[in-house]
Formats: C-alpha cells, structure tokens, sequence
C-alpha cells in the first residue's frame, strides 16, 4: 500500500477532533481522531445540546439503537443546559464495569469515527493511551464497528493490540492485561462483542495497526514480538507535544528541571528501516524542510501535532487559540516546559506555560484536588487481592489512604479536567460557599512552534488544515 506522507497526531482529549481528521483526510492524509475520554466529550456535548446536531445524526447509523435512545434519555439536554449547571457526572471505568459505561465508550468511539470518515474514502485513525487501559477494550471495538482504518497506539507497549485486533474482527471474545501496581499477579480485562449490545454486531474488516515507539528496541520488540501484524510505526522523539517516552537510564533533570536526554535516546534509523515496515517520524518535524529530511532517512514521512492543534478545525477552544497564535505571529517568547511531574502516569508531559491557566503556580496552588474522572488512575492491590484505584493527581490525603506515597503526590496536575477545560468542555463546582469555579485550563504543545508564524504571514489570524497540509508539500 502507499501511505500518505502526512500523518496528523492523535492528540486528546477532543483537539483531535472528528473536524480536524476528517478535513485532513479530505485533504489525502491520515486523519486521527483521539480516543482519550472521548465518552465524556460525547455526553458533555450532549448536555450542551448537541449543536449542528452532529452527533445525533451520527447515533442514526449505530447498528443497536436501543442503546441510543437510552444515552439521548440520560444525557440530551434539548437547548443546552444553562451556563451555572454542573455536568452530570459519568461513572469512572474499572476492571469492573457496568453493561451501560461500556455501551456509553462503544458508542462514544463509534460515533467519532464515523463522523470523521463521512463522505469520503479517506485514511482515518484513532488513537489510544496504551496507559489508559481499562476503556480500551469496548473503544476499540466501538472504532471498528465504524470501520476505522487505523489504530496508533503509544504511551506504552502494546503488544497485546494485534491480537485484541484481530479477535474483534471474529467475533470472539477478548483479553487485556491490566498492568496492577506491586504485585506479579496477574489480571485481565476481558470483552465480549457476543454480549456487548442487544444483538451480535461484528466488525467488517481489520484496521492497520501502528504502534508509537521512541526507540529501535522497542520497535523491534512490537515487530518480532506481537501476536499479530504490525502494518507501520511512528517514531516518536522527546520534543513531541503531549506525553514522551521518559529518558532511558537514570533520569537526570537540566537546570530547568526537565529530563536530559542523551545518545542512548536517539534513534538509528537505518535499524529502523531495516525491519521492512513503513514508518513516520514526529517531533518537531513541522516543515517541508524536515519533511524532506525524515524522508531522506527512509521514513514514509512524518507525523504532527502542534501545527494541527492551533488549527481552525482542531477542538482547542477559540481564544486559546487566538491568543497563542497572535504570541506566535508577534514573535513573543513562548515557554514550553518539559514537565516530569505534571502527569499523573510519570511520563514527562509538555507543558506550554499560560498565566490562567493550572502552568500558573497560583492557580495550581488554589485549585481543590480531586480525581472524579479517572482516566489517568493506576489500579492497585489490596491485601485481600481485590483492585483499588487511585491518581497521583487527586487529593494526597486520599492516595496515601490507599497505599500511595505522599511524594508521589508532589506537583501532579489534574489532565483529565483541565483538558476537558481546553476544548470548552470544564466543570463548574461550587469552592464550599454559594460561589463557584470553573476548571482551570492546561495546554500542551510540542516544543517548535516556529512554523505558526510562517503560516500566518502578515496579514492572516488563523489558518485551517489545509494551509498546514499545502505548507508541508510545498
């Protein structure tokens, strides 16, 4: 197969929107929409009203709907709720999860990819957090029920995905390790597509699949070691926006106090080539100059975020983006900070310093902690062998309760909330008085923006897609 030579980074939660891919595979690329909490945008969105009716136009081609017309009774708010009401609150998923969490996750990936892939033969693909496991069973199925071509899949190793792949297309029920933390026992997830709708509904055909790696090691491991095909790879180095891989060996912090890397960290391409597979590389690689350079490597071509996230179809809300692009074209100095305790994983996490936002050590510090989505929770062990929960992230009190370090606790940022916050989508709470709050935003970019003001010029504010797309070509 020939691939295209631009691959648009899967970046969540919601800025790889149905839009953003859909409006990049109509332009002959890889669209990639975002799995991460992609349920929670679905009912949020709901809540709002549904604008443009989007969603409810795709829930018309969901094979059950029997499960639609329950989420539109639970969630649809005809008008959109007023601006002071909270959002209802959604179940967090488990190794225990309820028929309903799955049908809402099924329907939620469906209904992305769907609306991504509408009108036309284009590549779309979807993304998912090897760390984000206990969804991604009933997701991964509810993308293929739409036909998604591809799935990317990074912030781990997963070996498992082919296999998990490849018994959704028979109809067969599947298996996940769940990764538990301090025990060797061990745990699975499990999910039925027999069972997981009113009727039996299987796939049509089989996605491609195409891990992100950040090493040759772990290349050639996904290659030789997968039970299943792996179809390509995308190479991802530390300047990427989002999470990276942390440095390999002891982790040594600059006088910024970012993680260092060195040269066990940079990556032999012809190794990379040498395993007979297309690959792309991403991190900082948003010009046709280092287009031409990935290429020149071997490389099918390469793989972006940050370009595509201050798009105008991308789901970053508007005057985030305004605001960044104006600094961008002003050619103000924008700080972008590798921060290593930022996220609740312990991945280094790139964060683009904003006053208002939970960058600002004042409103990091104001901010009451709580996990109440979950996305981002580690599963533990109790003494008698049953499986608790918790978030680096969530109140210190509450995690040393459940058998957490309290310094594990130090300088975790709630991502699952303030990227809710990105894209329009935040919990308003009430602060223990009759006021209330909205959640803060957090921004994440990859570490070159210098390629925003050549696409703006003199006299543009914002730009689409295809500008993106007509840029790196040129």
């Amino acid at each position: 197969m020939e691939f295209p030579q631009i691959i648009q980074g899967g970046m969540g939660i919601g800025i790889s929107s149905w839009q953003l891919a859909r409006s990049v595979s109509l332009k002959g690329q890889i669209g990639i929409v975002s799995s991460t909490a992609i349920e929670l945008v679905l009912i949020r969105k709901l809540q709002m009203g549904d604008l443009g009716g989007h969603l409810r136009r795709a829930f018309k081609a969901f094979p059950d709907q029997s499960v639609i017309a329950r989420l539109l009774e639970k969630y649809f708010i005809e008008g959109g709720k007023s601006d002071d009401q909270p959002f209802l609150p959604k179940p967090m998923a488990s190794e225990k999860m309820g028929w309903r969490l799955k049908e809402l996750i099924i329907v939620a990936n469906f209904t992305e990819v769907y609306l991504a892939k509408e009108g036309h033969e284009g590549l779309v693909g979807i993304n998912f957090l090897h760390k984000i496991q206990s969804p991604l069973l009933p997701a991964l199925y509810g993308a293929m029920l739409a036909n998604v071509d591809i799935v990317a899949v990074g912030a781990g190793i997963p070996l498992e995905i082919p296999k998990i792949i490849d018994g959704l297309c028979r109809g067969e029920e599947v298996t996940f390790t769940l990764h538990v933390q301090g025990t060797k026992n061990e745990h699975l997830l499990t999910f039925d597509p027999q069972t997981a709708l009113s009727e039996v509904f299987t796939p049509t055909k089989r996605p491609l699949f195409f891990p992100i790696v950040s090493s040759v090691t772990l290349a050639t491991v996904m290659v030789k070691k997968c039970a299943g095909k792996v179809d390509g790879l995308i190479i991802e180095g530390p300047s990427a926006g989002g999470h990276n891989a942390p440095p390999r060996g002891a982790t040594k912090l600059n006088e910024k106090g970012e993680p260092i890397y060195g040269p066990r960290d940079e990556v032999n391409f012809d190794a990379i080539q040498s395993l007979g597979l297309p690959f792309w590389l991403a991190g900082s690689y948003g010009s046709p100059e280092k287009l031409a350079s990935a290429k020149a490597t071997g490389a099918t071509g390469i793989q972006l975020g940050t370009l595509f996230a201050f798009s105008d179809e991308s789901g970053l809300r508007s005057d985030l983006k305004l605001d960044i692009v104006e600094k961008c074209k002003e050619a103000e100095e924008l700080e972008v900070f590798k921060d290593p305790l930022a996220s609740p994983t312990g991945f280094p996490f790139q964060v683009l310093s904003v006053k208002g936002s939970l960058s600002d050590p004042e409103i990091y510090e104001d901010r009451c902690r709580q996990c109440d989505l979950g996305f981002l929770r580690e599963s533990y062990e109790r003494e008698d062998g049953t499986l608790g929960w918790r978030c680096k992230a969530e109140d210190p009190k509450e995690y040393v309760k459940k058998g957490g370090k309290l310094e594990d606790t130090v300088g975790r940022k709630c991502l699952c909330n303030s990227l809710m916050a990105n894209i329009g989508l935040a919990q308003i709470r009430k602060n223990g008085s009759n006021n209330s709050y909205i959640e803060p935003t957090l921004i994440t970019c990859g570490e070159d923006m210098s390629s925003i003001s050549t696409l703006l010029g003199r006299d543009k504010s914002s730009y689409q897609s295809a500008d993106v797309i007509d840029y790196l070509l040129s």
